[in-house]
């Protein structure tokens, strides 16, 4: 499984809805995440994917989509 595919699993498992098809759409103006569901989404991250992310590094505009997850996660590999 691709770090993209484990990406949109956890985003499944957190909101429901499978966003592989729609990978710009804005987390949070939509409602999928809120700030509870973001801190599942890095620890899952980091569980699933061996990638550390800094909750003090975190800015939300770079986490909005799930194509911009994907990004991020890359560049933090």
């Amino acid at each position: 499984m691709t770090d993209a595919e484990k990406i949109y699993e956890i985003l499944k498992d957190l909101t429901d809805e499978d966003l592989s098809e729609k990978g710009d759409t804005n987390l949070f103006e939509t409602g999928l995440l809120d700030s509870m569901a973001t801190v599942q989404l890095l620890l899952e991250i980091q569980t699933e994917l061996n990638v550390d992310v800094p909750v003090s590094e975190f800015e939300r505009s770079e986490w909005e989509t799930p194509n911009k997850i994907i990004a991020k996660v890359q560049t933090l590999q």
